[in-house]
């Protein structure tokens, strides 16, 4: 069975046109989120309901199964106010996807397996389908630092980079470059960044490339992730450029 096959649509009022600029892609991030509430049927509910003026594109129950409320190419409403690379407005160039978990209010925990497993088969078909960079697969705590800590970093980026469909952490490190923390903030905004709270910024990027320690400290080891990071990827362009 295919997995367009395995999706149940429900379908949310919550959406409008994505407004997108002239000769750019429609779509060019895909975000991760989780629902923050103790119950999958009650976060499609929810974000079926009129009321709430929320919704994404799916939902990945943590017993795999995967629903679809908003059309890909619509606008669906779950990035709020955010920033990416420089852009807003995320909502009108980005596919949201909700993950089934309580959240840090309602006693976070690990993502099962089979709902994993979910999660990598349809963000992998979205990046085939939508030509997603992989560096463009970001989470809710990336583009809005000082609002959100979703997915959170019990959430397993590595093996969304493992199949690279998502950055994660080097496995080796660079040497610390040694920034001070205005210099540390550039490059950090550079990469894609809203620094505006230096310190939540930080937090965000930790819960990505380094989820055993989220303590917002510019630290060595934090400096020569994202200094890693940089020239990774600076090669990587390069290579797939060439």
């Amino acid at each position: 069975m295919s997995l367009a096959d395995e999706i149940e649509w429900r379908p949310s009022p919550n959406y409008n046109a994505r407004v997108v600029p002239e000769g750019a892609r429609p779509i060019r991030q895909i975000i991760l989120h989780y629902t923050g509430m103790q119950d999958g049927e009650a976060a499609v509910d929810w974000l079926c309901n009129p009321a709430s003026g929320v919704s994404s594109h799916y939902l990945v129950h943590e017993d795999g199964r995967i629903i679809q409320m908003v059309e890909e190419m619509d606008r669906a409403w779950h990035a709020g106010k955010s920033l990416w690379r420089g852009q807003g407005d995320l909502n009108s160039s980005s596919i949201g996807i909700e993950v089934q978990n309580p959240g840090h209010e309602w006693g976070y925990r690990l993502f099962p397996d089979i709902q994993m497993r979910s999660v990598l088969r349809l963000v992998a078909t979205l990046c085939v389908r939508h030509r997603i960079d992989r560096a463009d697969v970001i989470g809710h705590a990336d583009i809005a630092p000082t609002r959100k800590e979703d997915p959170g970093e019990l959430f397993d980026w590595p093996r969304l980079a493992m199949h690279r469909i998502a950055l994660c952490r080097p496995e080796k490190l660079l040497a610390d470059p040694g920034w001070g923390d205005a210099a540390f903030g550039i490059c950090l905004e550079r990469f894609g960044y809203d620094i505006t709270d230096l310190q939540a910024a930080t937090r965000a990027f930790q819960r990505r490339f380094r989820q055993t320690n989220v303590d917002g400290i510019v630290d060595g080891e934090t400096r020569a992730i994202l200094f890693t990071l940089q020239v990774l990827e600076e090669q990587r362009l390069q290579a797939e450029g060439g």
